[in-house]
């Protein structure tokens, strides 16, 4: 059992002290799974957590990346004060850190585990393979790779965006066994280290955060990257302003997202994007928030790195050891380049299909979002199945682009360990 922090009570003491009902399962240790379990287990709720803690923070995100998130909104949502980054950072004597100081990933990854020992204890390594619905009564029946069987009375779906990284069909051809770090193409999710392309050619296709992070990266690790966009012009985000005058806030109000009305009005009332028609929350969710980089990499990245936009890739082929991809530029113009690797920073779809520790039964049984394969939730984040909950970027098409961040963790926990302490 992993320790609690010294003056306070074992997170593990804490989560088997209800009324011998079989315990909440949450599926997945990321930032959305240990807010959820933190407010289930200081509630005196049985719950176990399955997954690796951090794990896609330490493993789908390349060494020496940094958030696009300010500290403000990298806040894990804690049963009491004490839980912030700002707590973190404080407690290990390290300096705080401001809008203006871009936040190692790798520092997020430790304030995670910090927070795991301090307020949920226990978490299983094992990978939850199977959720199915038990055969008599409510309640679930889970299984993990480590060959544990268990009874749950709910299940928690905090899984972020594994499995979930979306590869166009044209470039998913050119790995026919899948993508990967040693294919032809690989997603930026692959990756904890591009050093490995140090001396060769690669095109990274996006225009996004992920993208122009990954060919300065690339870049600076000796490879030779260029960038492929399919929009007119690349976005950075702006120098944030700490001290803005009140005709600038009132203009832009401030938001854990960004600045502006809209920003502003989703991130203060998640519960009210809910009742928007179908159709506005699935555009809100694509609209809000496009392609961007972030301001402190626009420097690593214009001038130094071969940035092309308006192109489309629109056929590619492996030629021995190398790729051939057809390409549209501007006014429909056609131009061959040949490079040793195509890293796609396509970003990801939601799909429940592609959550293979749900049974096909389960699945089955999730009424979706119209228009998507996201689930449909009610204001607790229960889906159509009883006591089967979504949270994090599964449930942005329900709850706005806040659930895309760890901004969201707040909103999300709150409200599922309220619901299930009253189920």
């Amino acid at each position: 059992m992993t320790q609690s922090l010294p003056g306070q009570r074992p997170a593990q003491e804490q989560a088997f002290t209800g009324r011998g009902r079989p315990p909440v399962v949450v599926v997945g240790a990321g930032p959305y799974g240990l807010s959820v379990a933190a407010h289930l287990r200081a509630a005196g709720t049985p719950v176990r957590v399955f997954g690796e803690v951090m794990g896609s923070w330490r493993h789908a995100m390349a060494t020496g990346m940094f958030l696009k998130s300010t500290p403000d909104a990298t806040d894990l949502s804690a049963p009491e004060p004490g839980g912030r980054l700002a707590d973190f950072r404080r407690e290990h004597g390290e300096p705080e850190l401001t809008e203006l100081t871009p936040i190692p990933c790798d520092v997020f990854v430790r304030y995670g585990q910090w927070f795991q020992k301090r307020y949920v204890g226990e978490v299983e390594p094992a990978r939850v393979t199977s959720v199915e619905r038990a055969a008599a009564g409510p309640g679930f029946v889970v299984r993990a790779d480590d060959g544990q069987e268990l009874a749950a009375s709910a299940v928690v779906v905090a899984t972020g965006l594994n499995g979930l990284a979306y590869v166009p069909a044209e470039l998913r051809r050119l790995a026919p066994e899948g993508p990967g770090p040693h294919a032809a193409v690989s997603h930026t999710s692959h990756h904890t280290d591009l050093s490995l392309y140090a001396g060769r050619r690669v095109a990274v296709v996006g225009g996004g955060q992920s993208a122009l992070e990954s060919a300065a990266l690339l870049h600076e690790a000796g490879a030779t990257a260029q960038v492929l966009v399919r929009e007119r012009t690349v976005l950075w985000g702006m120098v944030p302003e700490p001290a803005r005058s009140w005709p600038q806030r009132l203009a832009k109000p401030a938001s854990p997202l960004g600045t502006g009305w809209v920003l502003a009005a989703v991130c203060a009332s998640p519960g009210g994007v809910r009742f928007l028609p179908a159709s506005a929350r699935l555009l809100l969710f694509r609209r809000a928030l496009g392609p961007s980089g972030g301001w402190w990499l626009r420097d690593r990245v214009m001038g130094v790195v071969p940035v092309h936009t308006s192109r489309r890739v629109t056929a590619a082929v492996v030629r021995g050891p190398e790729v051939h991809l057809d390409v549209v530029g501007p006014g429909g113009r056609r131009d061959a380049l040949t490079v040793d690797h195509v890293l796609a920073a396509t970003g990801y779809r939601l799909d429940l299909d592609a959550l293979p520790c749900l049974s096909a039964s389960v699945r089955h049984a999730v009424a979706c979002v119209p228009g998507s394969r996201a689930p449909a939730l009610r204001g607790s984040f229960e889906s159509s199945v009883p006591g089967l909950y979504f949270t994090g970027s599964l449930a942005a098409p329900m709850f706005g682009p806040m659930m895309r961040f760890v901004a969201g963790t707040e909103f999300a926990a709150v409200r599922i360990a309220r619901h299930l302490r009253t189920r």
